[in-house]
């Protein structure tokens, strides 16, 4: 089968921001984004085109237009918030962002009245109804199929640094897991969730989807939930690794890294470089290393079995994409890189915050709701 690719302008950027709905006195996950959707939606729409159900009745997912820099990105999240806390407000309800809720059980929550997320459901079962678990997708426009699949392979070297930097979900009903990014071993049930896999050209994509298409494992490309793919519709590469994050600080760092990645393989190949494919038990065990430890791990960085801290990758990486960034006008953001290694991931913040109130995750929810309205807190001695 062939699958058309919507090419985008080189770099344009989007981003897709899941917000958890809280009752603010029990502090648990509360049902109400068919209402809020409903008094946002303008006169005459269906739906709002920036605001948009999720899986759960409990989650609002916002999303920016076509954006070219990054700080267009964040102004955009913010307008839509903006109204989306107002009219949450006027249910008595409150927002905030992480990987997972600390304290909710997901089998206490609502299915979002929409055919496909009840199709989903009914055909997963188990593995959609526990997805109570929040992320902040960024896409980056790519001109050609050609360049797509070569940028998506290059990328995921770089999987632990992102995932390390935005772990966000280290309580899973109102247990430590032990783990930085429990999210991203929930999500990873699913079939065609993880890692992509690395495919040598856009004809084996499209091989690869016509296969699961024609045995009925899924309907559309959609379905098919890497952590990072390409997108034929919006002529994107999508980078999906990452945990929810509480605050836009912490998103402008991701699309800033994002976006100059994607440049700077773009570029790369136009100059008839070829881009690297790594290993695939490489990049396996730096995601359960991220995952499991968040930023005190210590990734893989070539065959051999060389190892370095990831905090370290991430900061030399960001110093490195510097000169991309200062391209691409996003350099104050690309810089709150060395703000998020000070003051801490969100793992590390929502544990600090519960070992000051013994254990009461109570006082996480509360902390994860007035950092999505305060921004980034000022750095603190980690744990």
């Amino acid at each position: 089968m062939q699958i058309p690719f919507h090419s985008s302008e080189r770099s344009s950027l989007g981003v897709e921001w899941e917000l958890q709905l809280i009752d603010p006195q029990s502090r648990e996950l509360t049902a109400g984004a068919t209402e809020i959707l409903a008094d946002i939606t303008p006169a005459g729409l269906e739906e709002h085109p920036k605001a948009k159900h999720e899986l759960l009745q409990s989650t609002i997912e916002i999303i920016t237009g076509i954006c070219s820099t990054v700080a267009e990105a964040k102004a955009d999240l913010a307008g839509t918030l903006a109204e989306v806390v107002a009219a949450a407000d006027k249910r008595g309800l409150a927002l905030m962002c992480a990987g997972t809720h600390p304290i909710t059980d997901w089998q206490t929550q609502q299915i979002s009245p929409k055919d496909r997320y009840l199709e989903l459901v009914e055909k997963m079962q188990w593995l959609a109804r526990r997805l109570q678990i929040f992320g902040v997708h960024v896409h980056v426009g790519v001109r050609s199929p050609e360049k797509a699949i070569p940028i998506v392979n290059a990328l995921t070297q770089y999987v632990p640094h992102f995932l390390a930097l935005s772990a966000s979900s280290p309580y899973w009903v109102g247990a430590d897991t032990g783990l930085a990014s429990a999210r991203s071993k929930v999500f990873e049930g699913m079939p065609t969730a993880g890692l992509p896999y690395q495919l040598s050209g856009w004809d084996r994509f499209e091989e690869y989807m016509e296969t699961l298409i024609s045995t009925h494992a899924i309907d559309s490309v959609r379905e098919v939930w890497w952590d990072i793919r390409p997108h034929p519709d919006f002529g994107t590469v999508e980078l999906r690794i990452c945990d929810g994050l509480p605050t836009l600080d912490e998103i402008g760092v991701v699309a800033a890294l994002s976006q100059c990645l994607v440049e700077q393989f773009d570029r790369e190949i136009d100059r008839g470089y070829t881009l690297p494919v790594p290993a695939g038990w490489v990049l396996r065990e730096n995601k359960w290393r991220a995952a499991r430890y968040g930023l005190d791990a210590d990734i893989i960085v070539d065959e051999k079995g060389t190892v370095r801290p990831v905090r370290q990758a991430i900061a030399d990486l960001a110093e490195e994409l510097s000169p991309t960034a200062r391209r691409l006008g996003c350099e104050q953001e690309l810089a709150d890189v060395e703000r998020v290694l000070a003051v801490g991931a969100s793992y590390q913040r929502q544990r600090a915050v519960a070992a000051a109130h013994g254990g009461d995750l109570r006082h996480v929810v509360d902390s994860l709701l007035a950092e999505l309205r305060d921004g980034l807190p000022e750095a603190t001695a980690r744990p």
